[in-house]
Protein backbone atom coordinates (compact mmCIF):
# COMPACT_ATOMS: atom_id res chain seq x y z
CA UNK A 1 0.00 0.00 0.00
CA UNK A 2 1.35 3.48 -0.97
CA UNK A 3 0.03 6.31 1.64
CA UNK A 4 -0.92 9.40 0.24
CA UNK A 5 0.53 12.83 1.39
CA UNK A 6 -0.65 13.61 4.63
CA UNK A 7 -3.81 16.09 4.54
CA UNK A 8 -2.34 19.75 5.26
CA UNK A 9 -3.23 21.33 8.83
CA UNK A 10 -7.05 23.61 8.34
CA UNK A 11 -9.23 26.00 10.49
CA UNK A 12 -8.45 26.92 14.32
CA UNK A 13 -5.24 24.39 14.10
CA UNK A 14 -3.47 26.03 10.94
CA UNK A 15 -3.80 29.49 12.51
CA UNK A 16 -2.01 28.46 15.11
CA UNK A 17 0.31 26.79 13.65
CA UNK A 18 0.92 30.20 11.23
CA UNK A 19 1.10 32.49 14.57
CA UNK A 20 3.41 30.11 16.08
CA UNK A 21 5.96 30.33 13.06
CA UNK A 22 5.54 33.73 13.17
CA UNK A 23 6.68 34.04 17.16
CA UNK A 24 9.35 31.56 16.58
CA UNK A 25 10.84 34.11 12.68
CA UNK A 26 10.57 37.25 15.55
CA UNK A 27 12.04 35.35 18.30
CA UNK A 28 15.04 33.99 16.38
CA UNK A 29 15.06 37.75 14.53
CA UNK A 30 15.77 39.36 18.01
CA UNK A 31 17.98 36.86 19.13
CA UNK A 32 20.02 37.07 16.23
CA UNK A 33 20.46 40.81 15.76
CA UNK A 34 21.82 40.61 19.36
CA UNK A 35 24.13 37.75 18.84
CA UNK A 36 25.35 40.08 15.65
CA UNK A 37 25.68 43.28 17.25
CA UNK A 38 27.49 41.89 20.20
CA UNK A 39 29.78 40.16 18.20
CA UNK A 40 30.35 43.09 15.19
CA UNK A 41 30.51 45.62 18.32
CA UNK A 42 31.71 44.24 20.95
CA UNK A 43 33.73 41.07 19.99
CA UNK A 44 31.66 38.65 22.60
CA UNK A 45 28.74 36.32 22.51
CA UNK A 46 25.24 36.22 24.64
CA UNK A 47 26.92 33.29 26.94
CA UNK A 48 29.76 34.78 27.45
CA UNK A 49 28.36 38.23 28.38
CA UNK A 50 26.50 36.40 31.17
CA UNK A 51 29.58 34.74 32.26
CA UNK A 52 31.37 38.46 32.04
CA UNK A 53 28.75 39.69 34.11
CA UNK A 54 29.15 37.58 37.04
CA UNK A 55 33.11 37.63 37.08
CA UNK A 56 33.17 41.49 36.64
CA UNK A 57 33.88 42.01 40.12
CA UNK A 58 35.94 38.96 40.70
CA UNK A 59 38.71 39.38 38.94
CA UNK A 60 40.59 36.82 41.46
CA UNK A 61 38.16 33.95 39.96
CA UNK A 62 35.28 32.34 41.06
CA UNK A 63 35.00 28.37 41.94
CA UNK A 64 32.48 26.56 39.62
CA UNK A 65 29.88 25.69 42.12
CA UNK A 66 29.84 29.39 43.07
CA UNK A 67 29.40 30.46 39.57
CA UNK A 68 26.69 28.63 38.71
CA UNK A 69 24.82 29.08 42.01
CA UNK A 70 25.45 33.02 40.92
CA UNK A 71 23.57 32.59 37.16
CA UNK A 72 21.30 30.20 38.78
CA UNK A 73 21.95 27.42 36.43
CA UNK A 74 23.56 23.90 36.99
CA UNK A 75 27.60 23.48 36.60
CA UNK A 76 26.99 21.65 33.69
CA UNK A 77 25.32 25.52 31.91
CA UNK A 78 28.36 27.11 32.42
CA UNK A 79 31.47 24.44 32.51
CA UNK A 80 31.08 24.18 28.45
CA UNK A 81 31.03 27.55 28.29
CA UNK A 82 34.14 28.01 30.54
CA UNK A 83 36.53 25.60 29.37
CA UNK A 84 36.32 26.77 26.11
CA UNK A 85 37.10 30.04 26.88
CA UNK A 86 40.22 28.72 29.09
CA UNK A 87 41.47 26.89 26.30
CA UNK A 88 40.92 29.83 24.24
CA UNK A 89 42.68 32.11 26.65
CA UNK A 90 40.20 33.96 26.73
CA UNK A 91 39.27 34.19 30.14
CA UNK A 92 40.43 37.55 31.31
CA UNK A 93 40.55 39.38 28.41
CA UNK A 94 37.08 37.94 26.64
CA UNK A 95 35.16 37.79 30.07
CA UNK A 96 36.19 40.21 32.38
CA UNK A 97 38.39 42.81 29.94
CA UNK A 98 36.21 44.14 27.52
CA UNK A 99 34.00 46.14 30.09
CA UNK A 100 37.08 47.12 32.42
CA UNK A 101 39.14 48.15 29.30
CA UNK A 102 36.14 50.54 28.12
CA UNK A 103 36.82 53.72 27.98
CA UNK A 104 33.42 56.21 28.79
CA UNK A 105 32.37 56.31 24.84
CA UNK A 106 32.28 52.66 24.55
CA UNK A 107 31.12 51.90 27.95
CA UNK A 108 28.59 54.30 26.77
CA UNK A 109 27.62 52.81 23.24
CA UNK A 110 27.85 49.35 25.05
CA UNK A 111 24.61 50.38 27.35
CA UNK A 112 22.76 52.48 24.81
CA UNK A 113 22.55 49.41 22.00
CA UNK A 114 21.04 47.42 25.17
CA UNK A 115 18.81 50.15 25.97
CA UNK A 116 17.63 50.32 22.13
CA UNK A 117 16.80 46.69 22.29
CA UNK A 118 13.85 47.74 25.28
CA UNK A 119 13.04 50.78 23.32
CA UNK A 120 12.73 48.46 20.01
CA UNK A 121 10.23 46.22 22.35
CA UNK A 122 7.73 49.23 23.78
CA UNK A 123 7.86 50.92 20.44
CA UNK A 124 7.13 48.27 17.79
CA UNK A 125 3.85 48.65 17.83
CA UNK A 126 2.70 44.93 19.19
CA UNK A 127 1.58 43.54 22.20
CA UNK A 128 4.68 40.85 23.25
CA UNK A 129 3.97 37.82 25.75
CA UNK A 130 6.72 36.72 27.90
CA UNK A 131 6.55 32.95 28.64
CA UNK A 132 8.71 32.07 31.44
CA UNK A 133 9.87 28.42 32.92
CA UNK A 134 12.91 28.47 35.00
CA UNK A 135 15.61 31.11 35.52
CA UNK A 136 15.31 34.81 34.11
CA UNK A 137 18.24 36.36 35.15
CA UNK A 138 20.10 40.12 34.22
CA UNK A 139 18.88 40.66 30.51
CA UNK A 140 16.84 37.83 30.83
CA UNK A 141 14.53 39.71 33.38
CA UNK A 142 14.74 42.88 31.82
CA UNK A 143 13.17 41.40 28.79
CA UNK A 144 10.32 39.61 30.58
CA UNK A 145 9.78 42.76 32.43
CA UNK A 146 9.99 44.95 28.95
CA UNK A 147 6.77 42.44 27.45
CA UNK A 148 3.51 43.12 27.89
CA UNK A 149 2.16 40.21 29.09
CA UNK A 150 4.05 37.46 31.67
CA UNK A 151 3.18 34.14 32.12
CA UNK A 152 5.28 31.63 34.13
CA UNK A 153 5.73 28.32 35.32
CA UNK A 154 5.96 27.96 39.35
CA UNK A 155 9.57 27.14 39.00
CA UNK A 156 10.53 30.19 37.51
CA UNK A 157 13.17 32.24 38.95
CA UNK A 158 13.56 36.08 38.48
CA UNK A 159 16.44 38.20 39.50
CA UNK A 160 17.79 41.65 38.41
CA UNK A 161 21.68 41.05 38.71
CA UNK A 162 22.82 44.13 38.22
CA UNK A 163 24.17 44.98 41.67
CA UNK A 164 26.19 41.58 42.15
CA UNK A 165 28.06 42.54 39.71
CA UNK A 166 28.86 46.37 41.00
CA UNK A 167 26.55 47.94 38.95
CA UNK A 168 23.61 49.85 39.74
CA UNK A 169 19.91 48.49 39.53
CA UNK A 170 19.11 51.10 36.98
CA UNK A 171 19.91 49.57 33.77
CA UNK A 172 18.03 49.08 30.80
CA UNK A 173 14.69 50.93 31.94
CA UNK A 174 14.79 49.01 35.21
CA UNK A 175 14.45 51.79 37.43
CA UNK A 176 11.38 53.55 35.44
CA UNK A 177 9.25 50.01 34.06
CA UNK A 178 9.63 47.65 37.59
CA UNK A 179 8.09 49.91 39.73
CA UNK A 180 5.23 50.91 37.72
CA UNK A 181 4.73 47.03 37.55
CA UNK A 182 5.15 45.97 41.37
CA UNK A 183 5.39 49.00 42.94
CA UNK A 184 8.47 51.20 44.20
CA UNK A 185 9.17 49.58 47.53
CA UNK A 186 9.20 45.94 45.61
CA UNK A 187 11.11 46.95 42.74
CA UNK A 188 13.76 48.99 45.07
CA UNK A 189 14.05 45.82 47.05
CA UNK A 190 14.56 43.62 43.90
CA UNK A 191 17.28 46.47 42.41
CA UNK A 192 19.36 46.75 45.52
CA UNK A 193 19.85 43.64 46.70
CA UNK A 194 19.97 41.91 43.18
CA UNK A 195 17.79 39.06 44.75
CA UNK A 196 16.06 36.09 43.38
CA UNK A 197 11.54 36.85 42.92
CA UNK A 198 10.44 33.74 43.16
CA UNK A 199 6.92 33.02 40.52
CA UNK A 200 4.86 32.83 43.88
CA UNK A 201 6.33 36.21 44.55
CA UNK A 202 6.02 37.46 41.16
CA UNK A 203 2.39 36.24 40.82
CA UNK A 204 1.42 38.02 43.82
CA UNK A 205 3.00 41.61 43.02
CA UNK A 206 1.84 41.70 39.37
CA UNK A 207 4.84 40.62 37.22
CA UNK A 208 3.35 37.34 36.42
CA UNK A 209 0.08 37.77 35.39
CA UNK A 210 -0.66 33.92 36.07
CA UNK A 211 1.40 30.99 37.07
CA UNK A 212 0.42 27.61 34.60
CA UNK A 213 2.06 24.53 34.58
CA UNK A 214 5.54 23.79 32.39
CA UNK A 215 3.17 21.61 30.14
CA UNK A 216 0.87 23.94 29.43
CA UNK A 217 2.66 27.59 29.15
CA UNK A 218 3.44 26.83 25.39
CA UNK A 219 -0.48 26.04 24.94
CA UNK A 220 -1.57 28.63 27.18
CA UNK A 221 1.02 31.66 25.91
CA UNK A 222 0.03 31.26 22.37
CA UNK A 223 -4.00 30.97 22.99
CA UNK A 224 -3.22 34.49 24.48
CA UNK A 225 -1.24 35.13 21.48
CA UNK A 226 -4.30 34.19 19.40
CA UNK A 227 -6.77 35.95 21.16
CA UNK A 228 -4.96 39.18 20.83
CA UNK A 229 -4.25 38.91 17.20
CA UNK A 230 -8.11 37.63 16.26
CA UNK A 231 -9.00 41.49 17.87
CA UNK A 232 -8.67 45.00 15.99
CA UNK A 233 -4.85 44.95 15.69
CA UNK A 234 -3.95 48.30 14.80
CA UNK A 235 -6.52 48.98 18.09
CA UNK A 236 -3.97 47.03 20.00
CA UNK A 237 -1.40 49.39 18.49
CA UNK A 238 -2.84 52.10 19.74
CA UNK A 239 -3.58 50.75 23.09
CA UNK A 240 0.49 49.98 23.56
CA UNK A 241 0.93 53.09 22.12
CA UNK A 242 -0.77 55.31 24.90
CA UNK A 243 0.46 52.75 27.68
CA UNK A 244 4.05 53.94 27.31
CA UNK A 245 3.40 56.76 26.37
CA UNK A 246 0.98 57.95 29.19
CA UNK A 247 4.09 57.46 31.70
CA UNK A 248 4.96 60.91 31.47
CA UNK A 249 1.80 62.14 31.15
CA UNK A 250 -0.42 64.16 33.64
CA UNK A 251 -3.85 62.89 33.62
CA UNK A 252 -5.84 65.71 31.71
CA UNK A 253 -2.97 65.63 28.92
CA UNK A 254 -3.86 61.26 28.93
CA UNK A 255 -7.69 61.92 28.09
CA UNK A 256 -7.03 64.17 25.93
CA UNK A 257 -4.35 62.02 24.10
CA UNK A 258 -7.03 59.15 24.28
CA UNK A 259 -9.83 61.13 22.77
CA UNK A 260 -7.71 61.39 20.11
CA UNK A 261 -6.59 57.88 19.79
CA UNK A 262 -10.11 56.59 20.10
CA UNK A 263 -11.41 58.84 17.64
CA UNK A 264 -8.62 57.61 15.43
CA UNK A 265 -10.23 54.12 15.99
CA UNK A 266 -13.67 54.79 15.00
CA UNK A 267 -12.36 55.84 11.60
CA UNK A 268 -11.12 52.54 10.98
CA UNK A 269 -13.27 49.79 8.91
CA UNK A 270 -13.07 47.48 11.87
CA UNK A 271 -14.88 49.46 13.74
CA UNK A 272 -17.59 49.53 10.94
CA UNK A 273 -17.07 45.67 10.89
CA UNK A 274 -17.88 45.06 14.47
CA UNK A 275 -21.11 47.78 14.63
CA UNK A 276 -22.15 45.77 11.80
CA UNK A 277 -21.73 42.52 13.73
CA UNK A 278 -23.85 43.84 16.45
CA UNK A 279 -26.55 44.24 14.47
CA UNK A 280 -26.55 41.06 13.00
CA UNK A 281 -26.28 39.66 16.45
CA UNK A 282 -22.77 38.15 15.04
CA UNK A 283 -18.96 37.80 16.05
CA UNK A 284 -16.88 40.20 14.44
CA UNK A 285 -14.05 39.42 12.36
CA UNK A 286 -11.38 42.04 12.38
CA UNK A 287 -8.95 42.42 9.51
CA UNK A 288 -6.49 45.16 11.11
CA UNK A 289 -7.57 48.32 9.59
Amino acid sequence: MVAGPLPAPSGPGKDRLRLWIRLLRASRTIEAELRERLKKEFNTTLPRFDVMAALYRAPEGMLMSDLSRFLLVSNGNVTGIVDRLVSEGLVVHDIIGPLVNMDMKQLLAFTRMTGDFVKAMLNCGKPIIAAVDGVAVGAGAIIAMSSDIRIATPEAKTAFLFTRVGLAGCDMGACAILPRIIGQGRAAELLYTGRTMTAAEGERWGFYNRLVDAASLEADALDMAARIVSGPTFAHGITKTQLNQEWSMGLDQAIEAEAQAQAICMQTRDFERAYKAFVAKEKPVFEGD
